[in-house]
């Protein structure tokens, strides 16, 4: 198992979290110097908050953590490309990679719609890999949804 492998099952962990509590499974975890320092899972539902995205939650907590805004030496493992806001968290925070399973077509600016993280119009640009342990990422969403829809 390579360490982004390992990191990964960290974020799908968070993710089976928030599907536990009934939100879209997504998850993440950042990581600096072998060690967890942010965890966070989808809490749009149970927060009533449209930012509470799992990238958001693991910034906020990472930054609380390191008592730092700038998340430098960081690396930001979620299970879903983040999309335009996490992405625009991830470079004002300042984390220097970003590693995601399954890509977003919906959302995704991390190379799908869109590569705002790469886009050296900005201060910062966080270099990302894609496709880490993707079929346990994306089987993640594609049951919790085929679920919702068999409820309905």
């Amino acid at each position: 198992m390579t360490e982004d492998e390992r990191w990964m099952q960290e974020a799908i962990r968070q993710a089976e979290m928030a599907e536990a509590i009934g939100e879209v499974p997504i998850g993440a975890v950042i990581v600096r110097n072998g060690e967890i320092v942010g965890t966070g899972f989808n809490r749009r539902e149970t927060g009533l908050d449209p930012t509470a995205h799992a990238e958001m939650v693991a910034i906020r907590e990472a930054s609380e953590k390191l008592q730092a805004w700038r998340l430098l030496r960081c690396t930001l493992y979620v299970t879903l490309e983040p999309c335009p806001m996490c992405a625009g968290a991830i470079l004002q925070s300042r984390v220097e990679r970003v590693v995601y399973g399954a890509p977003d077509p919906k959302a995704g600016c991390a190379g799908t719609l869109m590569d705002l993280l790469q886009d050296t119009r900005f201060n910062h640009v966080s270099p990302w890999t894609s496709g880490v342990l993707h079929e346990s990422c994306a089987a993640l969403l594609t049951n919790f949804f085929r679920r919702l829809r068999s409820r309905k």
